[in-house]
């Protein structure tokens, strides 16, 4: 059984939906500030195929307890997501358990765009030591929505993570279980002149090894591609910053691609 609440900053529960293994809620009210949902099922752990705002894409999760909570972005902080998320009185919320295939298929396992700084009960989850200025169009989460927008910067759709000129800022992503990746995907933020590049990068995985990769001076996506490696964590970190540009490098996507680890 899965349910789904959407929860009001007292306590109050606005809204409950629930069915066996697939539910859709409509929730017809404005959201407001403090509203939150959690989605429960009498299964401990599994993945789900998740749209919590209909304006944005599904994503798979993976869910390692009972439940699940999202915390609707404040109106102060929803610079990064389409003006259409999260305003009106008509939301449509999707949850269901997640087909075989759709599990063990080679995917970008990094691919979340639900994934917010709170949160702490499904993956995959990013998370960073410096966002530039603490501002949401540079936050962490911004990597992983999904969006590929990397002539500009700042509001959507030119979110990305910002690294407020340190080179000494690190991006993780939890995939929540271990994982077999072979393959990292880079697209960095491309606002030329206004924008640098790190022409070299660490990925750090949590099996002990590391890998540098050269990168270039490009829009386009960069695949850095290795053997496989069950981990399950990935740090982004060394990041060496071109010479005699500009001193604004930042991410636009990363990408894992792998396969579950059975």
């Amino acid at each position: 059984m899965l349910k789904i609440k959407v929860v009001n900053k007292d306590g109050n529960e606005m809204y409950i939906g629930q069915s066996a293994d697939k539910v859709v809620g409509i929730f017809n009210f404005d959201y407001q500030d403090g509203d939150w949902m959690i989605i429960d099922s009498d299964k401990k752990g599994g993945f789900y195929k998740v749209q919590l705002e209909d304006t944005m894409a599904p994503s798979i999760i993976y869910v390692p307890g009972n439940f699940f909570i999202y915390h609707i972005p404040l109106t102060s902080k929803r610079t990064n997501y389409s003006p259409k998320s999260f305003y009106g009185n008509c939301h449509i919320i999707r949850v269901e358990e997640a087909t075989p295939a759709e599990i063990n298929e080679r995917r970008n396992l990094a691919f979340n765009p639900y994934d917010e700084h709170e949160n702490d009960t499904f993956y995959p989850h990013s998370y960073a030591n410096i966002e530039t200025r603490g501002e949401c169009v540079f936050a962490s989460r911004n990597a992983i929505d999904g969006y590929y927008f990397n002539d500009s910067h700042g509001s959507f759709p030119y979110q990305s993570w910002g690294i407020n000129r340190d080179p000494k800022a690190e991006f993780t992503i939890d995939f929540g279980r271990e994982v077999k990746i072979d393959e990292v995907v880079l697209t960095l933020r491309a606002d030329f002149p206004h924008d640098n590049y790190w022409e070299k990068v660490t990925l750090e995985f949590s099996d002990g090894s590391s890998l540098e990769a050269k990168l270039v001076k490009s829009a386009e996506r960069q695949s850095i591609k290795f053997e496989p490696k069950v981990v399950k964590t990935i740090t982004l970190k060394n990041l060496i910053k071109a010479k005699g540009i500009s001193e604004f490098p930042a991410l636009t996507q990363f990408e894992a691609w792998g396969v579950e680890n059975k």
